[in-house]
């Protein structure tokens, strides 16, 4: 078994900590521990303080998995597994789920793992693509056409990653229709749910809406943890989540100590820590959409409805690999090529949830002008 190199997180290792101004962060503004702690309550605050550094629970700490339980309408603790961050539940799922000969359906463009695992563990991978002219939406009757009667697993990534769509409830309705219909798994990204920009069309979770729904979150996107790096699958199918289980014990066996007991603090502040990542990530956007009008010659994009990123199409007369290796060479200002998402046609991918945001993005902008100017003038 021979798995392809990640090519996001490759680019993320080749500049993550060399470039000093990240414009295509995919999480939210990172908490300090003492702001943390100063929103505990004084249960896990306790917790805490007398927290024993010795192996923890496989399954997570059943405080930890109460309080995460809350998030859904319709489970409890004994429906969700925690793990060592999002990868993790995704790697675990599709070697639990996927046999040689499967057939799995996957919405394009996504986090790449979501496709390349289920391939790479032997199943034959139809992906619906996305399209910037249908304004990223995805097509129900393209999804019912690529349905065969082998079909495993749908997989979806809403809010979008890295386009920041949203389905609509009818639409997640459709999906669950004809996954139920030919007895299907839906597995859903959800690590964007609670920063929607119009929080009333806020999907509901897969887990709550399909008898077959699986779940995946994690504390580092719209929590702004990723340090504690503890994601969790949530589901109604306790048979499959046994299984994902019981392959964990091969992988990291169990969670940090400390992490979960950080964890339990920010679910149980969950209302403050979400507000301060909404009021940043909204304000962003607002800076943003300005940006967009003041430069609409020079990129084009589809605004995003929820998540911390957007898509944009460079407009200028040059391959946006070479535009965003000037860019960080020249000015340190790294933006992510479509590219590593395996979109093509000059797209290129921003982030708008961290604080320092405008700053960079007021750089960028001043390279992206200069550009414009270059290619403007006759040779």
């Amino acid at each position: 078994m021979r798995i392809p190199p990640f090519k996001l997180e490759e680019f993320w290792k080749k500049y993550e900590f060399t470039a000093p101004y990240l414009l295509c962060c995919s999480d939210a503004e990172t908490w300090e521990l003492q702001q943390l702690l100063t929103l505990a309550d004084p249960d896990s605050l306790k917790l805490w303080e007398s927290l024993n550094l010795g192996y923890t629970e496989s399954p997570g700490h059943p405080l930890l998995r109460k309080e995460i339980a809350r998030l859904y309408t319709s489970l409890n603790a004994e429906q969700v597994l925690t793990f060592a961050g999002a990868e993790e539940g995704i790697y675990c799922t599709m070697r639990v789920l996927i046999e040689p000969g499967d057939h799995v359906i996957v919405i394009d463009p996504c986090y790449q793992s979501l496709s390349t695992l289920a391939e790479t563990f032997g199943a034959k991978i139809t992906a619906i693509q996305l399209k910037s002219e249908d304004q990223w939406n995805l097509d129900l009757d393209e999804v019912r056409k690529a349905f065969q009667p082998n079909t495993k697993l749908l997989v979806l990534n809403y809010p979008h990653n890295p386009t920041g769509t949203i389905l609509e409830k009818k639409v997640v309705e459709g999906l669950v229709a004809l996954a139920r219909k030919s007895g299907a798994y839906i597995f859903c990204d959800e690590v964007y749910r609670y920063l929607e920009v119009d929080e009333s069309l806020r999907m509901p979770s897969i887990a709550d809406a399909y008898e077959k729904g699986i779940s995946l979150n994690v504390m580092t996107k719209s929590f702004g943890l990723a340090g504690l790096r503890i994601g969790w699958l949530a589901t109604l199918d306790t048979a499959f989540l046994s299984e994902v289980g019981a392959y964990k014990l091969y992988t990291s066996i169990c969670n940090s100590a400390p992490s979960e007991i950080l964890a339990i603090m920010a679910l149980r502040a969950k209302e403050k820590i979400l507000q301060r990542n909404r009021e940043i990530l909204l304000q962003n956007l607002h800076i943003l959409e300005a940006f967009m009008k003041r430069n609409k010659q020079y990129v084009s994009w589809v605004r995003p409805q929820g998540g911390t990123m957007a898509v944009l199409k460079l407009l200028l007369p040059v391959s946006v690999e070479d535009f965003a290796e000037d860019l960080v060479r020249s000015e340190g200002v790294l933006i992510m090529p479509g590219s590593v998402f395996d979109l093509s046609d000059n797209f290129f991918r921003i982030g708008f949830g961290k604080k320092n945001m405008p700053e960079i993005l007021k750089r960028f902008e001043t390279y992206l002008q200069a550009q414009g100017r270059r290619y403007a003038t006759p040779h």
